[in-house]
């Protein structure tokens, strides 16, 4: 059961995303036909920092399913590739990452210390991070590499375009660190929660940009809600196409 909201909205904006029959080799090569078939979405909505031009960052993405997990495509042009917090629990959104925001039964609401939802920061070594549950007096950052598999490749010709394949399982909101139970078998018209970010560090200690997927209303001046909500996740539906 979802936990008390920030308020804000989630996405009226429902976006259908195809089955695939295919499978999907996670290695960053793009080479089944079924990502010919889905549609790019922009990764292009403000969240922190200053909005970066093309040439710094942008980016766009494809989803895909089958019964036993969602798969993500994305593509980033960024002209600086920067990890340089080598424990993965330190500071990872401080450094470049994707990540990826699931809400498994779409229900919104807190997640910040508890799984009613995940916030998925995949770093450049493949590494997984998010913040464990107070239940189980786990409320510091724990790693979760055995719920995503990721691969990424960056072209050698400008504008050195990477490209990362991602697939990861949906856990329901029961999942604990002590008692984490299997992921959720997913079938047509299932709607999820979901929002994708990145964050885009140059230099320095600290990211410069953190672009998403959705639009996010800010309460008090601030958009970076999606670890602490996932009322502001946009919503996706598993289709599988006549």
């Amino acid at each position: 059961m979802a936990l008390s909201s920030l308020m804000v909205p989630v996405s009226a904006e429902t976006t259908s995303v195809h089955y695939t029959s295919e499978p999907i080799v996670i290695d960053g090569k793009v080479t089944e036909q079924a990502w010919s078939k889905a549609q790019w979405h922009a990764l292009d909505h403000h969240i922190v920092g200053d909005v970066p031009v093309p040439a710094d960052f942008s980016g766009r993405y494809k989803l895909l399913w089958d019964e036993e997990q969602m798969y993500l495509l994305l593509e980033v042009i960024d002209d600086v590739l920067r990890d340089s917090h080598p424990d993965p629990r330190v500071q990872y959104w401080d450094d470049d990452c994707v990540e990826i925001f699931v809400d498994e039964d779409a229900s919104g609401g807190k997640h910040q210390f508890n799984h009613n939802a995940f916030a998925y920061h995949i770093a450049l070594d493949g590494n997984v991070a998010d913040i464990g549950d107070t239940e189980n007096d786990n409320r510091g950052v724990i790693l979760l590499n055995d719920h995503v598999d990721s691969a990424w490749q960056r072209a050698d010709t400008t504008p050195y375009a990477m490209t990362w394949e991602v697939a990861y399982r949906l856990y329901p909101d029961t999942y604990t660190t002590a008692a984490p139970g299997e992921p959720v078998a997913l079938s047509q018209d299932k709607e999820v929660g979901f929002m994708l970010a990145y964050c885009d560090a140059d230099e320095g200690d600290t990211r410069e940009h953190f672009m998403g997927s959705h639009e996010i209303e800010p309460v008090n001046g601030d958009k970076n809600l999606g670890y602490i909500d996932a009322s502001v996740f946009g919503r996706i539906k598993l289709v599988k196409p006549e």
